[in-house]
């Protein structure tokens, strides 16, 4: 079967929308690491709520982005990692955001150029 993220029912856009949107990036860039637990990887995440890093992670768990081992203690305790397809996602978004970090005086002053018109 072929897959074509520009075409609407593709069901490779969703995909591509958990992996590039604002937290789905964030959280697969920070578990490159290693295993985080949920509020370590929240700290990690500046700026993310609980719902929505709980959102992201079952969004990203769900494409197989992520591995959720929950363990059987008391308190339990989850602890979140990538998956071989997760760990090949976050390499190459890790290559695009040091990009970008690298090329951000560029893009401030294209931004100052613009706001200038």
């Amino acid at each position: 079967m072929d897959f074509n993220v520009f075409a609407k029912a593709c069901p490779s856009r969703p995909l591509l929308e958990h992996v590039t949107g604002r937290w789905g990036g964030l959280t697969v860039g920070a578990l490159l690491d290693g295993s985080l637990r949920f509020n370590e990887l929240r700290r990690r995440v500046d700026g993310i709520s609980e719902k929505m890093l709980s959102q992201t992670l079952q969004a990203l768990e769900r494409d197989g982005l992520v591995h959720r081992e929950a363990q059987p203690t008391n308190p339990p305790r989850v602890d979140y990692s990538l998956t071989p397809l997760g760990r090949e996602t976050a390499e190459r978004l890790l290559s695009l955001i040091q990009l970008l970090q690298a090329r951000m005086p560029e893009v401030l002053e294209a931004q100052k150029a613009y706001d200038a018109r």
